[in-house]
């Protein structure tokens, strides 16, 4: 079967939090595999979703990709030409909701330790997606993240995942960490052997590409970058903190500082004071955003 017209909108290296695995129990189930490369627009997923591609062959692949609706327009064409130099479409879930109606429908604000948004527009998404792959296709989904040596803890997180939150086991596969031993510059070879542009928010100092720099797992740092290089998105998000503190009557906020909530308006106010320099340089100690790897 070839999976693009399947619509639907080891080394084991410790860490602290535990051991990476080399691949998972292969299914007992019978189900013909199909590698599914989680397409998240960033550097190291266009990679390894080619490796998987020209190993697999086309007809055994899926580039999957969850749409917070949330996304910065050059994302999509960087992944829209990524697609066509690998030879494939781009197979897309869409929750329909905005990161932003996800946590009115929650009432809950996410911020810097917990993104509700990941949970109900990526994760649900990607479990239903796998699902139907086993329950009307027949086929066993084997996951393709493009986290890297030095974010191993992650890749163990995702793997514990999808051990146990599936009805069966999925097995995860991290080629990064796992196959290319040496030192692998993606961002050079898509750029200089493939041609293709990367997203622009690489260019702008953005540690990641996700949701146009709203990604609310962002910390001070990744905030002030924002308020410096596209100062209106900085202001919807700002906006919209606002609504959230206003309709629930909560004293939450995306960021904190001291312990305690720190609106994107009082951070704002600070940078003004002080100057925007001054805080271009505060280290984020959050979690990436599950969106950067899936």
């Amino acid at each position: 079967m070839d999976m693009n017209k399947v619509k639907t909108q080891k080394t084991s290296d410790r860490s602290a939090l535990g051991v990476l695995k080399a691949g998972t129990t292969p299914s007992l189930s019978g189900r013909k595999p199909v590698h599914v490369a989680m397409f998240s627009g960033g550097a190291s997923s266009a990679y390894v979703a080619y490796h998987i591609v020209q190993k697999y062959g086309k007809e055994n692949c899926v580039l999957f990709f969850t749409d917070t609706l949330w996304e910065d327009i050059d994302n999509y064409r960087f992944m829209d030409e990524v697609a066509e130099y690998i030879g494939m479409e781009i197979t897309t879930r869409i929750d329909g909701r905005t990161p932003d109606e996800v946590f009115h429908d929650v009432k809950f604000l996410g911020n810097s330790r917990m993104a509700k948004c990941s949970e109900e527009l990526k994760v649900r998404q990607t479990m239903i997606y796998l699902e139907e792959l086993r329950d009307e296709h027949d086929l066993e989904p084997i996951l393709y993240f493009g986290i890297g040596p030095h974010e191993q803890h992650r890749a163990i997180n995702l793997q514990n995942f999808y051990e146990h939150n599936p009805i069966e086991p999925i097995e995860t596969r991290f080629p990064m960490i796992e196959t290319f031993k040496g030192d692998l510059d993606t961002k050079e070879i898509i750029r200089d052997e493939w041609k293709i542009a990367l997203p622009r928010m690489y260019g702008l100092g953005f540690s990641h590409a996700n949701c146009a720099g709203r990604c609310v797992r962002g910390g001070l740092g990744h905030y002030a970058l924002l308020y410096n290089v596209w100062p209106e998105q900085y202001a919807e998000q700002e906006a919209m903190e606002e609504r959230f503190r206003s309709k629930f009557e909560k004293d939450v906020s995306i960021l904190k500082r001291n312990g305690g909530p720190f609106t994107l308006r009082e951070y704002r106010e600070l940078m003004d004071r002080d100057g925007i320099e001054k805080y271009l340089s505060e280290k984020d100690d959050t979690i990436p955003c599950v969106c950067s790897f899936s």
